[in-house]
């Protein structure tokens, strides 16, 4: 990936994730918080249960050609998110998250760090809906501040 092709890739991330934000605040002043990450999880999850289905085919139970398919389809490789997989063997996969254009975006924004909390729970609904449309169970652990890097990732068989 080209230096051009990598910071147009992180600006598009970064505009999505300003979306969210600007989508949250208008569902929250309408709704209230709890509606507005609710109904904002719901929409997120959906989109990634329809992401997860071509990967289907590793389950229930082969995490490690779900690790390779998954590693291969993140957006930008390994430079953008900085995936580093941390166990793998017969009944779990962990993967850590090390980077985030969202988080960022939010960051950079001066979003105060409980915000950027909701909107990371927000955004990691994706990655909920995608490993459990493919047939496997996960529990994703978002960013929370004082924390170092991005999601976690735990996937065991389904």
């Amino acid at each position: 990936m080209s230096n051009n092709d990598r910071r147009d890739l992180v600006a598009q991330m970064k505009n999505r994730a300003l979306i969210y934000k600007e989508t949250y605040d208008v569902l929250a002043g309408e709704l209230g918080a709890a509606k507005a990450e609710e109904l904002l999880t719901r929409a997120i999850y959906q989109r990634g249960r329809a992401m997860g289905a071509p990967l289907a085919k590793f389950a229930p139970a082969d995490l490690a050609g779900l690790r390779e398919a998954f590693l291969a389809s993140v957006p930008g490789g390994e430079e953008i998110f900085k995936p580093q997989v941390l166990k793998q063997d017969a009944g779990a996969l962990e993967i850590q998250l090390h980077g985030c254009p969202l988080k960022d975006a939010w960051r950079e924004a001066g979003l105060p760090e409980e915000k950027v909390a909701t909107l990371c729970r927000i955004a990691g609904a994706v990655d909920k809906g995608l490993f459990e449309g493919a047939g496997f169970k996960i529990e994703n652990r978002t960013w929370t501040p004082g924390a170092a890097g991005c999601c976690f990732l735990r996937i065991l068989r389904g």
